[in-house]
């Protein structure tokens, strides 16, 4: 009989042994960390973003690893774009296993200046691309823990969607709503093994904050980076790792992340 020890090290040595993931909006920060991380941890990773370029140098960079990775262009407000890279996966990697939908924008100002535009963006990208994303690969997702047991979705919110900021209504309306998405499949998808989690993280050093326009939001993120140490995206790929390993009973439902110092 195997000591107790052993089976542990059998088990975690690479827990993602088998599994694919696809990660959207990875072409860079939490994205690219996570790709990284997950590659580690034994999984093939499938990455989706609008810039190839980006994609490919990660690709290069997890092949000369030893991981294995497929770039696929694809932005998410396309529905023709997105049900593309699901049959590409299908093809090219096989039946996708863990999927991150992390592709997201941020462009927060004052309500009281009615930036339509941007306002569509973010419900567009946010919320109704995570949805086509998660309707192309939910039939996958349901296949694979029919096999093999789990499978894993995992919706990057953010803290927003709990907590109040001034001036970022509209992107903090598309992260509630993501994150109440969120319950609600893990109450229809929990039962046919496709364990359902998201991610709150604060404030992290990535590009999100590089799309911001309003000086007001933009003094307050630098600010915040002056006065503590931020999140990196690699924080938070080793608690996405850490999440899908888990072992197959086991569902974090919501997991916030938080810098030490901020409130």
């Amino acid at each position: 009989m195997s000591s107790p020890t052993a089976e542990i090290l059998s088990v975690t040595t690479l827990p993602l042994s088998g599994r694919i993931a696809v990660i959207t909006g990875a072409s860079s920060g939490i994205g690219a960390a996570t790709a990284q991380r997950l590659v580690s941890l034994g999984a093939k990773v499938a990455l989706l973003a609008r810039r190839k370029s980006k994609l490919d140098a990660l690709v290069a960079e997890i092949t000369a690893a030893g991981g294995t990775a497929l770039a696929i262009e694809v932005d998410v407000t396309s529905p023709e774009q997105v049900a593309a890279a699901a049959a590409t996966v299908t093809a090219e990697l096989g039946r996708a296993s863990i999927l991150i939908n992390n592709a997201g924008v941020m462009l927060p100002a004052p309500i009281t200046e009615t930036r339509v535009n941007d306002w569509e963006s973010m419900i567009d990208l946010n919320l109704t691309g995570a949805l086509r994303v998660i309707g192309a690969f939910t039939p996958a997702l349901t296949a694979s823990a029919q096999e093999n047991g789990v499978a894993d979705l995992v919706n990057i919110s953010s803290i927003a969607a709990q907590n109040v900021f001034p001036s970022f209504a509209v992107y903090s309306a598309t992260k509630a709503a993501i994150s109440h998405l969120s319950r609600h499949l893990r109450a229809e998808l929990g039962p046919a093994d496709v364990r359902v989690s998201m991610i709150e993280p604060g404030l992290v050093e990535t590009e999100l904050a590089s799309h911001v326009t309003d000086p007001a939001v933009t003094d307050w993120i630098n600010g915040a980076a002056q006065a503590m140490t931020l999140l990196k995206s690699e924080d938070i790929a080793e608690t996405i790792g850490f999440t899908v390993a888990l072992p197959r009973h086991v569902n974090l439902q919501q997991v916030t992340v938080m810098p030490t110092h901020q409130v």
